[in-house]
């Protein structure tokens, strides 16, 4: 307890500055370009995303229990880029590099809550193709819509609690050393740093979050695939094991895009160039929300027929106009 209340006592006198100041990429030549590049990202992560949680809306035969988590993930991947990218672009390619305590607090808060969700959506779809392969028979009774609105809710109530909980922590500091966030937006685990009193909460939370949102999702979703590749194993024909693995390629294909550069970053945290670091982490929070409704569109059947439906009730359409004005 004595170490919460050195962080949480009323008596503490809170020094908040009244701005930030994010450094983001120094001394790499031609960075503007990457920003330009990112604004094509966004644009590209946009209309992806709408076309997927469009089609999704539209067509019934996507209205199954698997489809409410790839809507749910279309959606964090809007809201994620939208929070993250115009910001950024603000910050760096015109130079706007000050902002308010409060606006960092914001912008924190809807970022991590964000990335935590693509997660946890992963998850999610490990779970339903785990039930899927290895309960085929109970799958409709097991994977409900009920229960996965249930799943999606509750991650998102324990996801928007756990951030706000890192956020209230880092209100709790004061900021005396410096105000430099050595990141390309307001970092957690920079911000903290910078007080000049006990961050032990602050690195405390940051742990578990760690391990609640990259360890434990990525050890169930490996466990997963282990369990599917075992069950693959015992199917009597090599048509069966490629008809079922060809169900998980885009979820797998999202696995890789999402977790690669993560423990990339983690694992030689220590070793690389703080730029680096910082592109790394950069590329982790944006390309996946523009990869994910193109995987999807190229590596899903359902998705694909969607798309041949739309377009033939289209055509459909305009020969019906056609046939009306010639009569």
């Amino acid at each position: 307890m004595n170490l919460f209340n050195s962080a949480l006592g009323r008596n503490i006198t809170l020094m908040h500055p009244k701005y930030f100041i994010i450094s983001g990429f120094i001394g790499i030549p031609y960075i503007k370009y990457y920003y330009v590049f990112l604004c094509f990202v966004y644009v590209l992560s946009v209309l992806g995303n709408t076309a997927v949680m469009a089609l999704i809306i539209l067509d019934q035969n996507l209205r199954t229990p698997k489809y409410i988590v790839v809507f749910d993930l279309a959606l964090v991947d809007l809201l994620g880029s939208s929070s993250l990218v115009p910001k950024l672009l603000d910050i760096f390619l015109f130079n706007h590099r000050y902002i308010s305590f409060n606006d960092c607090m914001t912008f924190l808060f809807f970022c991590y809550t964000c990335l935590s969700m693509q997660t946890l959506n992963l998850v999610a779809l490990a779970y339903d193709r785990l039930v899927a392969i290895l309960f085929p028979l109970h799958y409709v009774v097991k994977v409900t819509h009920r229960f996965m609105l249930s799943l999606i809710a509750f991650f998102w109530v324990f996801t928007v609690a756990a951030v706000l909980t890192t956020v209230g922590l880092l209100t709790r500091l004061s900021f005396c050393n410096s105000v430099v966030i050595n990141s390309f937006f307001c970092d957690h685990s920079q911000m903290y740093r910078l007080a000049c009193n006990d961050y032990s909460p602050s690195l405390v939370i940051t742990v578990l979050l760690a391990c609640l949102y990259i360890w434990l999702p990525l050890v169930f979703i490996v466990f997963s695939y282990v369990c599917i590749g075992y069950a693959l194993s015992k199917v009597a024909t090599a048509e069966e094991r490629v008809k079922a693995l060809k169900t998980c390629s885009a979820h797998l294909s999202l696995v890789g895009i999402y977790f690669l550069p993560v423990l990339i970053t983690f694992t030689l945290m220590d070793k690389i160039h703080p730029n680096a670091r910082i592109i790394n982490l950069s590329v982790t929070s944006i390309f996946p929300a523009m990869l994910n409704p193109i995987i999807y569109a190229l590596q899903t059947q359902e998705i694909k027929a969607s798309i041949k439906r739309l377009f033939k009730y289209k055509m459909q359409s305009k020969m019906k106009v056609r046939r009306i004005e010639i009569m």
